[in-house]
């Protein structure tokens, strides 16, 4: 059950003058330098975390207000840049709702696998390295190995490796060909063999299993009055899935699980990653499978679609379609509302809360990003447990900087 700071606090005066203040990171590796947490000790049991951020602040939501829907994309990508092309889809999610533009079929099927790709990436990453800061190396190496490959994915159909800038209002920057589809049925049939790699490695590993079972434990009361999302949650026992609860996407049409547990400590949230690795799959497979034919944008004359390079450069009609969508005031409409619209992402809700004002910019771009509410519960989930059991809370709520600051 965690504790509060009341219960925590020697009740001793006297004792109080021997607590120690220690601050972990941003220079500690489990801290990637950009988190800082200082803790109040009484020799290695934790009474207090004071989770400091600021370290990683790059202004994306004032950007919101300067680039238009079309640009910002490459802005987004870099806030969770362990799942950038998730980022996009969030984000585009919502000023297609903004917009009310509905989707061609196909590009829903493919927006859908590469939402998929992301949150194997980033599970992969976080069970990696959730065991390196506990001491355990190899599952990590055994992960960054099909990252690689996902990788590989993004770039084929993007052009680019890690900051694939690759949906657009209305769609995404390419199709896809038949060989990429091929790479993806391979990438597939490889990935279960990596996951069950790990598994044998960590799930019945004694010292993992006592590094993290009944640590960092998170009630499922505290979980939803806390305002966790995700994998966070659902190893609490919160049944939340906006991916069924609140359908997007070709998810209403697929069939796949929501992976929840009981035990709200660290194990329970590696498992839950684990589990949906196997669902992740799943999708990928189905989706790959009944991925419809025809185009992957809207109307291709559409004054909201940004035209393929090609045309751009080789017609004058599509320069012109280009020269429209760019300029200020000029092409579509932009209704003056406000909405907010979120996804599944892999760590929980990413959400935009958006406000126009008629422009093609966002008056206001307002992220609610699942990292920035985690960190928040740390101390809750930290206090009366050791000092070598911050790592591990650390590691299995999977924090990432530039969601901090924004």
């Amino acid at each position: 059950m965690p504790l509060t700071l009341a219960d925590t606090l020697p009740t001793d005066a006297n004792e109080r003058e021997y607590l120690w203040t220690l601050n972990f990171g941003p220079q500690h590796p489990a801290t990637h330098t950009t988190l800082r947490i200082v803790l109040t000790l009484d020799g290695e049991k934790v009474i207090d975390a004071l989770p400091h951020i600021g370290y990683l602040h790059s202004g994306f939501e004032k950007l919101g207000e300067h680039l238009d829907f079309n640009q910002y994309v490459t802005i987004v990508d870099r806030m969770n840049y362990i799942s950038p092309v998730a980022n996009e889809i969030a984000w585009h999610h919502a000023v297609e709702k903004l917009l009310g533009i509905e989707l061609t079929p196909r590009c829903k099927y493919l927006r859908t696998i590469f939402a998929e790709l992301m949150r194997l990436h980033d599970h992969l990453l976080n069970v990696g390295t959730a065991a390196l800061d506990l001491g355990a190396f190899t599952a990590f190496l055994y992960g960054f190995q099909q990252r690689e490959n996902i990788y590989d994915l993004v770039e084929y159909a993007s052009g680019q490796r890690f900051h694939a800038s690759y949906t657009r209002v209305g769609g995404v920057l390419f199709d896809v060909n038949n060989a990429w589809v091929d790479r993806v049925r391979k990438f597939v049939k490889s990935m279960p063999a990596t996951i069950q790699e790990i598994d044998k490695l960590l799930t019945r590993n004694r010292i993992f299993i006592d590094r993290t079972k009944g640590i960092g434990v998170l009630t499922k009361e505290d979980a939803i009055n806390y305002g966790a999302t995700g994998p966070i949650a659902r190893a609490s026992g919160v049944v939340r899935d906006l991916r069924k609860d609140e359908p997007y996407l070709a998810y209403n049409e697929l069939d796949f699980k929501v992976i929840c547990a009981e035990g709200g400590d660290c194990y329970a949230r590696f498992l839950v990653r684990m589990h949906e690795m196997a669902e992740s799959l799943k999708i990928i497979e189905q989706a790959l499978e009944n991925i419809p034919e025809g185009p992957v944008n809207i109307d291709a004359v559409s004054d909201m679609v940004l035209p393929a390079k090609p045309a751009v450069y080789r017609s004058i009609e599509g320069l012109i379609q280009h020269f429209e969508v760019l300029m200020p005031n000029r092409g579509y409409e932009v209704p003056c509302e406000e909405l907010y619209a979120a996804t599944e992402a892999p760590n929980g809700e990413l959400g935009f809360y958006l406000v126009a004002d008629g422009k093609h910019r966002a008056y206001r771009a307002r992220t609610r990003p699942p990292s920035y509410i985690h960190f928040a519960l740390f101390p809750h989930m930290i206090r009366g447990y050791q000092l070598s059991d911050v790592v591990a809370v650390l590691g299995s709520i999977n924090i990432i900087a530039a969601e901090l600051d924004r």
